[in-house]
Order: structure tokens, then C-alpha cells, then sequence
């Protein structure tokens, strides 16, 4: 008898478990193309993959028949990919299965795991991560069904709380440290480094509490304008960046290097041109945009993005308790969910039970044509609906024993009754899981 051998896995990091030092080893940022999810696919035991890597978090989300075994092979994959030992970075990483991984990944989709809560680009980031990972052929009927209801739940949780009500992003905490640290920005001069999303929105909140044209600078100089034409500011290229911060008061950076693009010697040599006028400077990238031992020099104000729990904790406010109606959300669409998986159990037997009786019906049929010849066209009829509805009538009670076993739990012991009474060994084994996505009971419970 053929069962669906699957189970959802969740490994990951986030702010809560790796400071930056370890979350910024352990990020993939040139995953565009998805190679490195086609590279754990292959190599770590995986049926499907997706890789989410933000600022704050890395996790790969995945379809596997051994939970337990592959975790253990993403923990050497990601130790080999970015030469760490396995052994030092495995107390930073959380291992969730089955149920627990989908109700991360709803709560994670939801923002209810954000280190700013309600924030609302991780919505864009997941998906972005699904559509790259989608087309690089990484995910399957599982992972699709479960990331089209982690957005439904998010959905829901966006609607029906006021979780994201007055959310602020990341880059509003970067504005608003920058304004507790310097007092009034009025007549200060802001450098962006990076022309992205987040160098977007920072220069959208910059743009309300700065009089100095904002300066930008970025690799491609091209998007440096584009975002500075926005916002009536200046752009440069990544040339101008020693000249860019020997002027400003305050550095705000965000790109997507995988390397600093601010070094200790390159800022040193700044400092002395600026005769060690202090500067604030923020570094909200993973990896970082800006060494650390930056920091060590005088006049420098160096912060990074876990500095800015203290202003995350200030704006949380009455999201908390919004939160936990988030939550009884996320629940409902989490048991929903798994007891679609579960529906996996039986949905081949069904198709099987359909089929063997349909089987039986036409072969019944058959041996009567003789007999059937002196009937029209409409007598026939009739008497196909009529034996159809009588094989849909019989199915009908075994198949509401099977989906009863979802409330009472007993899956295993319901399928094997029904496929023994009715004899349907040959006609599972030819039945994958994946064929009862059009099931009766999905189409039964699709929103």
C-alpha cells in the first residue's frame, strides 16, 4: 500500500537566535537565480525548496520524506557554502517540523515574527523568495499550496487586526535613532548609501525631518538618480562615496554587497580629512555594508540593526495585543492546512475506491449491451445516471468513514480497513499523493 511519505521543514536563524555577526556568515544574498535552492535540493534529501534570507533571518522552508536527516544535511550544506564549522553555528539555528513549521512560516509571512511588528515588507520578501524559487523549479505541489495560504493568512491578519496599524519599518527605526541620537536633523546633511527598497523608504521618512538635500550613493548610479530625483536630493557614484562622508553628518547604508564597502583604513583616512568631526552612521545591511572596527574610531558612531531593538521596543505599543488576535488567525488557517495534508492520507483511496467501482460499473454494463440493444438513445441514458448515481450512493459511506478519521485521528487505521474491505492494493499503488489535489475534500474546503 502506498502512503505519501512527506513532512514540512523549517531551518533557520533570526534576530532572536544569532546576533548579526552570525546572521550576516550565514545569509545568501546572490541566491537570484536560485542556484544555491537547486544545490540543497539535489544534495540535501529534499523533495522541495525555498530560501528566505532578509535582514533579519535565513531559513530554508522545505518538503522532505526524513525531517530529522535533512536538517542535519542543510546544517553541513550551509556550514560548506560559507566555510564555517557546522559545530559552532549549530546552537544559533532553529529545526521546525510539520505543523510547528507551518505555523512559523504563517506567523513569519504574517509579521508576527518580525523584529518590528506588523512591518510590512516581509510579505514582498517572501514572495519574491517563492516566485525566484518557482522558477528555478525548486517547489512543488506542497510548498505551492502552503505558500499561497501563508499569503491568505496574511491577508487575514492585515484585514481583520490592527497588527500592521501606525507599523513601522525598519528604515523608520533607523530615522528615529538617528533623531534620538542627534536631537533635531533639521540642518543635518544625510548620506544613503544604497539606492534599494530600504534606501527607498529611508529616504521617504529622511525627506520629512531634513531641510539638506539627501545625498545618495549607489553602484549602479543610474538608480542613485532615479531615487534622488524622488526626493529632490543629490546622487553620486560609489567613486564619490570617501568625498560623500567627509560631508555628512549622518550614514544611513543598505545595500546588497556581500562584502563592506566602508572599511576601517578607508574611514580612518575620512575622520583625518574631517578632523574627527563625529559622524553617525547606521548600518541596517545583512551582510553588513560597514566593518565594524569602524566603530573603534574616534568620532564615530557606529550602530547596527540589532541596535535598534531599544526604538522597536518604544513603537510596539497596542500591536501586542493585536498580536494575539493574529495569532488565534494564524491557528485557524494552521488546522486548516494540516488537515488538508492529512487528507493525503485517504484522497488516493478515494480516487481508487471511485475507480474500482466505476470499473465495475462499466464492465456490468457492458454484458448487458445485448440485452440493452432494444433501447433508444434517452433509455440508455437514463440508465447510466442511474447506475452512476447508485455506484455514488455505495462509495459514499466509506468514503465519510475516511474523512471522519481527520476528527478522531486515525488516519492509518480508517484507509487500511477501507482498502482492505474493498481490495484496492492494485489500485492505489498507481495513485501519487499529488493526484488528490483535486479531491472532493479540497475542492470542498478551497476559499
Amino acid at each position: 500500500m502506498i502512503r505519501p511519505t512527506h513532512d514540512f521543514l523549517v531551518l533557520g536563524i533570526n534576530h532572536n537566535t544569532a546576533p548579526v555577526l552570525i546572521r550576516e556568515k550565514v545569509s545568501f544574498p546572490g541566491n537570484y537565480d536560485g542556484a544555491i535552492t537547486r544545490f540543497m535540493t539535489q544534495t540535501g534529501g529534499l523533495l522541495e525548496c525555498i530560501v528566505l534570507s532578509t535582514c533579519n533571518r535565513s531559513e530554508i522552508i522545505a518538503v522532505t520524506k526524513d525531517p530529522d536527516s535533512s536538517a542535519e544535511n542543510l546544517i553541513r550544506l550551509v556550514s560548506e557554502i560559507h566555510g564555517l564549522n557546522q559545530d559552532r553555528i549549530r546552537p544559533y539555528f532553529y529545526i521546525k517540523k510539520g505543523p510547528e513549521a507551518v505555523r512559523h512560516l504563517f506567523r513569519v509571512t504574517s509579521s508576527l515574527d518580525s523584529m518590528v511588528l506588523g512591518e510590512p515588507q516581509i510579505v514582498g520578501q517572501v514572495k519574491e523568495a517563492f516566485r525566484r524559487d518557482a522558477a528555478a523549479n525548486t517547489t512543488g505541489p506542497l510548498l505551492n499550496r502552503l505558500m499561497h495560504r501563508a499569503f491568505f493568512t496574511a491577508k487575514r491578519v492585515r484585514t481583520e487586526t490592527g497588527v500592521a496599524l501606525s507599523a513601522v519599518s525598519i528604515a523608520y527605526v533607523a530615522v528615529e535613532l538617528a533623531k534620538k541620537i542627534l536631537g533635531d536633523l533639521e540642518q543635518r546633511q544625510a548620506l544613503l548609501v544604497g539606492a534599494g527598497e530600504m534606501a527607498e523608504l529611508t529616504a521617504r521618512y529622511l525627506a520629512n525631518v531634513v531641510k539638506k538635500p539627501i545625498r545618495i550613493i549607489n553602484r549602479t548610479f543610474e538608480n542613485a538618480c532615479l531615487l534622488a530625483s524622488q526626493f529632490e536630493g543629490s546622487a553620486d557614484s560609489m567613486e564619490k562615496l570617501d568625498d560623500a562622508l567627509a560631508m555628512a553628518d549622518m550614514v544611513i547604508s543598505s545595500t546588497g554587497s556581500c562584502e563592506p564597502i566602508i572599511r576601517f583604513q578607508q574611514m580612518k583616512a575620512v575622520m583625518r580629512r574631517r578632523r574627527h568631526k563625529p559622524i553617525f552612521m547606521i548600518d541596517i545591511a545583512i551582510p553588513r555594508d560597514i566593518e565594524p572596527e569602524v566603530n573603534d574610531l574616534d568620532g564615530v558612531y557606529l550602530y547596527n540593526i540589532d541596535d535598534l531593538q531599544s526604538v522597536v521596543d518604544e513603537n510596539i505599543g497596542e500591536r501586542r495585543l493585536e498580536a494575539q488576535k493574529a495569532d488565534g488567525i494564524v491557528d485557524q488557517e494552521v488546522n486548516k492546512f494540516i488537515n488538508w495534508t492529512r487528507s493525503l492520507e485517504w484522497a488516493p483511496t478515494i480516487v481508487a475506491l471511485k475507480e474500482k467501482f466505476e470499473e465495475i460499473r462499466t464492465n456490468e454494463m457492458s454484458k448487458m449491451n445485448g440485452k440493452l440493444g432494444s433501447l433508444n438513445e434517452a433509455e440508455k441514458d437514463a440508465i447510466e445516471i442511474l447506475t452512476k448515481a447508485i455506484i455514488n450512493k455505495i462509495a459514499h459511506g466509506p468514503i465519510s468513514f475516511m474523512k471522519q478519521s481527520i476528527k478522531t485521528k486515525k488516519i492509518n487505521q480508517h484507509v487500511d480497513f477501507v482498502q482492505r474491505v474493498f481490495g484496492l492494493d492494485e489500485f492505489v499503488s498507481g495513485t501519487e499523493p499529488e493526484e488528490a489535489k483535486t479531491s472532493e475534500y479540497e475542492i470542498d474546503h478551497r476559499n
